[in-house]
């Protein structure tokens, strides 16, 4: 292996182990409470070396936002292996609430907090993943349409509706804002709530 080449791995291998480290530390402690120089003191290095990979804080949260949402693209496209589009997009729905479930930290990243989408912005960059994903729900939603399964209307309208739904459910679930209904119900009762919605759509 050539100087060039080691040196371009030493720089994976480094900011690998700060988005990792980041990530950790912010599933434990919380995004106020994760600060560059906090990373930088868990990983032995000053912050100066944090500062040769990430703009700022919001940047590398940027990064940890990019990162769990390719783990959230893998994990709802394990959905298109159903063929019944209907049944396909209430796989998804189920499959939306497990991921939110098992990281409700990374959730709140992803779809609430504002530092990734400031990030963007001040980057000019194009906002690739969440799309991606979103573009799954848009393609299932035609097919159940073009399948007569569900009534025809506006895509983005049907897509919209039922994603603001189970998106505001679910978040409204992690945030502790629905504690008048026992915890351990709250998700078969989400998961009803959307087979209604569904069932509204349906031709």
């Amino acid at each position: 292996m050539g100087v060039l080449e080691r040196k371009e791995r030493e720089k994976q291998e480094m900011r690998e182990l700060i988005l990792q480290t980041a990530t950790r530390m912010f599933l434990e402690e919380g995004y106020e409470k994760t600060s560059l120089r906090n990373i930088a003191e868990k990983i032995e290095y000053s912050p100066a070396t944090i500062y040769l990979y990430f703009k700022d804080k919001k940047e590398l949260f940027y990064a940890i936002h990019e990162r769990a949402f390719e783990n959230f693209f893998a994990h709802m496209s394990s959905a298109e292996t159903i063929a019944n589009p209907m049944l396909r997009l209430r796989r998804m729905g189920e499959l939306y609430i497990e991921f939110a479930f098992q990281n409700p930290e990374l959730y709140d990243l992803m779809f609430i907090m504002r530092a990734p989408m400031e990030a963007i912005k001040e980057s000019r960059a194009e906002w690739g993943c969440g799309p991606r994903s979103f573009e799954l729900l848009r393609t299932t939603i035609i097919n159940c349409m073009e399948a007569k399964l569900m009534k025809s209307m506006d895509v983005d309208v049907a897509a919209l509706s039922i994603f603001s739904f189970i998106h505001g459910f679910t978040s409204m679930t992690i945030r502790d804002r629905l504690i008048m209904y026992p915890k351990e119900s709250l998700r078969t009762l989400l998961e009803k709530s959307l087979d209604n919605m569904i069932d509204l759509m349906k031709a």
